[in-house]
């Protein structure tokens, strides 16, 4: 084999190898570009789950708009001198505070039983586990006496129908505009109240 041909070999074998490391240059260059992109695009995911899950913890800790005692706030109502005790201007008075309460109760239980169906899981933990059945047990009592409450206000609103409303069932007197927008389910004057109260520290 000639010179000539031995140098020309060389020369083919050199621009091959040169013609490689420019591909594997390039295939490189395009790796790191790709690691790149997608480093920079990483926590832009992040950044909107964040978002995401924070708007649904503000959805769930707001709280139910309601007054005091978990009735709906109202004006008090306003006697003039002369009026007639429990007239149709203060039955309807204390008609809107009881269906308004109950209303408020009502939708109270509807939230309760959504809540509860959405966030019932099995946690694998067993202390995750007691802490949710505790906390759902003390909604529970909750809600067992606002149903109570409920059945109440009902049995008030029937008094209300048929103008027995506002009279003490002990003694028949009035049980007073105040006391009744304080306790609308009051069934005795403040001084029956109070002996039976007295008798039942007695019998304790």
């Amino acid at each position: 084999m000639s010179a000539k041909k031995k140098a020309a070999a060389k020369k083919k074998v050199s621009k091959a190898t040169a013609k490689k490391k420019v591909a594997v240059k390039k295939k490189t260059a395009t790796k790191k570009k790709v690691v790149a992109t997608t480093k920079k695009r990483a926590p832009a995911k992040k950044a909107t789950t964040k978002k995401r899950t924070s708007k649904k913890r503000a959805v769930k800790k707001a709280p139910a708009h309601a007054g005091a005692n978990g009735m709906l706030e109202f004006e008090p109502y306003k006697e003039k001198r002369g009026e007639e005790y429990m007239n149709e201007r203060q039955e309807a008075h204390f008609r809107s505070i009881l269906s308004a309460w109950k209303q408020e109760l009502m939708e109270e239980v509807d939230r309760t039983m959504h809540h509860m169906r959405d966030d019932a899981s099995n946690f694998p933990d067993p202390n995750d586990r007691a802490t949710q059945e505790s906390e759902f047990s003390l909604e529970l009592r909750t809600r067992d006496r606002e149903r109570k409450l409920i059945k109440k206000i009902s049995q008030t609103i029937d008094r209300l129908d048929d103008h027995d409303y506002g009279w003490c069932d002990s003694c028949g007197v009035e049980v007073g505009i105040r006391r009744l927008e304080a306790r609308p389910t009051a069934t005795l004057c403040i001084d029956c109240k109070t002996i039976q109260e007295q008798k039942e520290k007695q019998m304790a």
